[in-house]
């Protein structure tokens, strides 16, 4: 499933939990990027602060990791569900922060896809707690994902119908119980009421939903990650095609 619209999504996909993994995923592609035929220097972080240890909420409803001011500006739309995601992750986020965020050139702004009914929940409690943690927590949460996957797939059919047959609001937090969602997010800092709180919130879950469609229909993302490069988007891709990107936009 691609592109999710919040009011109709269907819980039954929930029961093919490893397929959904997978479909959650970009097609690889290779467009066009701003090029930049000189060098940008790095950019000296504000007296006693580094760029790679500040995040703020963009306008956008994104969290945005660096330089506000950043020349070189990526975006990626991100599904905390995707198996690809994951794997770009963690391959790239640790040199993507102290290779280039660090510097001053590049900023990070990771915005949420929905694209199935896992990402609901799962953005809900990434984003309960402060906002800069929202960066970290989601990170280690892709490290985390197979268990997820494994959570759901050792539920038995009754109990998966169960959910099935639940309202929206119930199904929110039952797939987060399920799935083993709550726990970790438990462990990591948000405590069991924030968390029900956080995941009650249905303005919130509409801003996701709203966001997602607003990128299908600006970046034309129909799945992840996709990523957004000083306003264009270059689509979906590894991290060792996306660094050349930064570099020839000037991160060199």
């Amino acid at each position: 499933m691609t592109r999710f619209r919040f009011r109709n999504v269907a819980l039954g996909l929930i029961a093919a939990p490893l397929a959904l993994g997978l479909a959650a995923c970009g097609e690889k592609k290779d467009e066009a990027a701003p090029v930049s035929n000189e060098p940008i220097a790095p950019i000296a972080a504000p007296a006693g602060k580094s760029w790679s240890d500040m995040v703020a909420k963009t306008d956008e409803g994104g969290y945005r990791l660096g330089n506000p001011d950043a020349p070189i500006k990526l975006v990626e739309y991100g599904a905390l569900s995707c198996s690809h995601c994951a794997e770009f992750a963690k391959e790239s986020f640790a040199k993507l922060r102290d290779d280039y965020v660090a510097s001053g050139r590049v900023s990070y702004e990771l915005r949420y896809f929905m694209l199935n009914p896992y990402d609901v929940p799962a953005s809900l409690l990434a984003t309960c707690g402060a906002t800069e943690a929202v960066i970290p927590l989601s990170e280690q949460f892709w490290a985390w994902q197979p268990n997820m996957f494994q959570n759901v797939q050792a539920l038995g059919e009754d109990q998966l119908k169960a959910i099935g047959a639940m309202s929206p609001p119930q199904q929110i937090p039952a797939i987060a119980q399920a799935s083993g969602m709550t726990e970790f997010f438990a462990s990591r800092g948000i405590a069991l009421d924030q968390a029900k709180a956080c995941l009650a919130d249905s303005a919130k879950a509409k801003a996701l939903a709203d966001q997602t469609e607003k990128a299908t229909k600006e970046f034309n993302v129909t799945g992840t990650p996709t990523f957004i490069l000083n306003g264009t988007s270059v689509g979906s891709m590894g991290w060792d095609e996306l660094q050349t990107k930064l570099q020839q936009a000037g991160a060199r």
